[in-house]
């Protein structure tokens, strides 16, 4: 039994070694081969190409970030200072009156400060979000651009 299945397996073996794929199914298969090569070639290209532009937004938005938190940190830095040149100044008062007419005064500039201060957070992270909006739309603009070729 073992000798007869060795002996077609044999056979099947030696049949399949000179067996040859008809010429027109060689051909399909290379064109296929190729087409596919062609076709990741292309979006690979894409791909790259979009990485370095997502590269390029995430770096806006990190600097964007960075400028909006330094800002963040002097704003907080000259509000406690002038926190600190407040209380210095009710300290040394010399009567209820003074310290109360010092602290009204100081009240009313952090108000405005404060309104002052908002309005350029406010202005900062308009242009922060209308940068980022811009090198989107480029980027988006570039990988439409890439994808039609």
């Amino acid at each position: 039994m073992n000798e007869q299945i060795n002996r077609v397996s044999e056979e099947f073996l030696k049949a399949a070694q000179q067996a040859r794929l008809p010429e027109n199914v060689q051909a399909m298969a290379q064109e296929g081969v190729a087409k596919a090569r062609e076709t990741y070639d292309k979006l690979s290209a894409v791909a790259q190409d979009q990485a370095k532009v997502l590269e390029q937004v995430v770096a806006s938005q990190a600097a964007g970030a960075k400028a909006f938190g330094d800002k963040i940190l002097q704003n907080v830095f000259a509000n406690t200072e002038a926190a600190f040149d407040a209380a210095a100044a009710i300290a040394r008062s010399r009567s209820l009156p003074d310290a109360a007419k010092i602290q009204a005064d100081f009240m009313q500039q952090q108000l405005s400060k404060a309104g002052e201060q908002s309005k350029e957070l406010f202005e900062l992270s308009t242009r922060l979000a209308q940068q980022t909006f811009d090198s989107m739309n480029t980027a988006a603009t570039k990988s439409f651009k890439s994808g039609r070729k």
